[in-house]
């Protein structure tokens, strides 16, 4: 392992160098392109147990025991059914996501290896997760080497940036749920 010469500490949210990839911003975008018919049919179904659950709070108290007593069991077993597709759905996407992650932050670990040592950097200290769950309590934003690695590895790579059409639909994606999702960088100490 190369270990840094420099006296410099600097910093990097991985979360964000990832995802913000071009790489990243393909592979995490394909993913919820793939996963977009799990999430219809998941809203679907949750339509479906909202209009049974609004038909028992408006016509619950007009219908007879043995109609009430079926549409009541109705309901639990549709939201039991819902509530495994989402947990399913969930576990789905999480696995997807950090297998992604993991692959491209190992194609990444050298661009960060190589940037620091040329910059004298003597380490690198991850700032995806804000302080108290990072032992990172300040940093200023002149050490931060996220996008001058993106930049490197994105030429490394050779995968063009995203489309302008991608680009607007991005914000619809949902984030990965692991590892955690990027905080925002932070000049401040905490008060």
């Amino acid at each position: 392992m190369t270990t840094g010469t420099g006296t410099k500490v600097g910093t990097i949210n991985i979360q964000e160098a990832v995802v913000g990839s071009n790489e990243g911003q393909r592979d995490f975008g394909a993913l919820s392109k793939k996963l977009e018919p799990k999430q219809n049919e998941l809203k679907s179904q949750n339509d479906e147990l909202e209009s049974l659950q609004k038909q028992l709070q408006t016509q619950g108290d007009k219908l007879n025991e043995d109609a009430r007593a079926s549409l009541v069991k109705q309901i639990e077993t549709k939201k039991k059914s819902f509530d495994r597709a989402v947990q399913d759905a969930q576990e789905d996407y999480q696995n997807q996501s950090k297998e992604i992650f993991q692959r491209i932050l190992q194609k990444m670990a050298p661009v960060i290896v190589k940037h620091a040592q040329n910059s004298g950097f003597g380490m690198i200290v991850d700032t995806s997760n804000p302080w108290p769950q990072s032992p990172v309590l300040w940093y200023g934003e002149g050490g931060d080497i996220t996008k001058a690695v993106v930049d490197a590895y994105n030429t490394q790579s050779g995968v063009p940036a995203p489309a302008a059409a991608g680009a607007a639909a991005k914000p619809a994606a949902p984030k990965p749920a692991a590892p955690k999702p990027a905080a925002p960088k932070s000049t401040e100490p905490p008060k």
